[in-house]
């Protein structure tokens, strides 16, 4: 019986760190074994500014995972994000190398090079290139050209690449508590991995992974990432306005905020009319139970969600518009809008989604893994999740996720072992 491969993702956002060790069988989803999750410390915005407690922060989440899966990880996939992500469609041609016989595996990977090789900056690197669509001697909207005949074969790609110092920080941390970085993966890609059904990816929908610090958008249109992009906004930002407005620290705005979104999930509504005195009594929030520091015993529910936090919400939504408008594709995502990450948790964005985007929306929860899900299957965790699904779907075949990887070279002692040995051969 073949042994389940194991794999890690390791999710660094604007505003925690988790880990979640999944086993990967044969046949089937995968099964998580370990998790875990911690505050972010020494980032900011989804990228490092500072090394030693992000480092410390990687070691202690990755240490909670491992003792809960009882694995010692010696490789993950790790998110990236922040707002020097950048995308561009390119476009790649070669002659197939038997015109007489098949396209093989070999065709589609030096046309997905020949579309690789774009003009970047030195400072920039590329993180993923996905096949949009193949051509196939003028026939186009072609998923896999394996085993077709044809002359000339052209690639149609979606290409994304990121700072190359902040990657390398993302990478260099993870290396800091012996951990190779098998693959580094945008985290709206991920996110996508594990909300998104391959039924609304085929029909066109738009994913907003709504983090702390940052907004991840990505389009997809017949079943391809068309549009990728992030906004420098987040959650944490209705937590600034809720603090600055009540005069209270950021920690007790977002003890606030997490109330008012838990509050109508557990409040029951009965049939008979409710008396007056006991709808005034809904509407106002007590503070006092949720242990802040400050003296404030209770505020008004309306006034903190229409008065404070809505105004906020429509101003990210009002940018995620704009975005849609400028990728060129918003007619052509009839399955709507997907909400996901720590920020669809807040109150009312469904609702004031629906109204300002004027197209269908939805809540988007990790799906397809089993385990210990009652732990993970919340929209903040959706990119975790999306790495192991992800991981899983790159560990096929070798050739299918050298490309993903990018440039950057991510080795541990067994990489500068080898160097080390290829430096005294002559």
């Amino acid at each position: 019986m073949p042994k389940d491969k194991v794999v890690v993702g390791i999710d660094i956002a604007s505003s925690k760190f988790a880990t979640v060790i999944a086993t990967i069988p044969p046949e089937g989803a995968p099964n998580v074994i370990g998790v875990s999750t911690i505050p972010a410390r020494g980032i900011r915005k989804s990228q490092v500014v500072d090394i030693e407690e992000t480092v410390g922060a990687i070691s202690e989440c990755l240490e909670g995972a491992e003792r809960m899966a009882g694995y010692s990880v010696g490789k993950a996939f790790v998110t990236v994000g922040g707002t020097h992500i950048q995308y561009q469609n390119s476009k790649g041609v070669v002659a197939v190398s038997e015109p007489q016989g098949e396209i093989t595996q070999d065709d589609v990977r030096r046309v997905i090079e020949a579309a690789r090789a774009i003009s970047l900056p030195s400072s920039r690197e590329i993180i993923h290139v996905i096949p949009r669509y193949f051509i196939v001697d003028s026939q186009s909207g072609i998923k896999d050209p394996v085993g077709m005949t044809g002359v000339r074969l052209e690639v149609e790609t979606h290409i994304i690449s990121g700072a190359a110092t902040s990657l390398r920080n993302i990478a260099k941390c993870v290396q800091e508590v012996g951990v190779d970085v098998e693959g580094l993966v945008f985290s709206g890609l991920a996110a996508a991995e594990a909300v998104l059904s391959e039924t609304e990816k085929e029909l066109g929908v738009i994913l907003v992974d709504l983090g702390g610090g940052t907004t991840d958008i990505c389009l997809f249109v017949e079943g391809s990432l068309a549009y990728s992009s992030v906004l420098p906004v987040g959650a944490k930002n209705i937590t600034n306005d809720l603090a600055i407005g009540l005069r209270v620290s950021l920690e007790t705005a977002e003890k606030i905020k997490l109330a008012l979104s838990e509050k109508p999930k557990l409040a029951v509504q009965p049939d008979e009319e409710t008396p007056k005195e006991e709808k005034e009594a809904d509407d106002s929030l007590d503070i006092s139970s949720l242990e802040v520091d400050e003296d404030i015993k209770k505020v008004s529910r309306k006034t903190l969600v229409e008065g404070i936090m809505k105004p906020r919400m429509k101003e990210i939504l009002n940018m995620i518009k704009i975005e849609i408008q400028k990728s060129g594709f918003g007619g052509l995502t009839p399955a709507g809008l997907v909400i996901t990450g720590g920020g669809a948790e807040t109150i009312g964005i469904l609702e004031l989604a629906k109204h300002e985007l004027a197209m269908p929306v939805r809540i988007g929860v990790p799906q397809g893994v089993t385990g210990l899900i009652e732990e993970v299957t919340s929209p903040v965790n959706a990119a975790t999740l999306g790495l192991i699904l992800y991981g899983a779907k790159a560990e096929v075949g070798e050739e299918q996720r050298l490309p993903l990887v990018g440039r950057v070279e991510i080795k541990g002692l067994v990489g500068k072992g080898v160097n080390w040995l290829k430096s005294l051969l002559p």
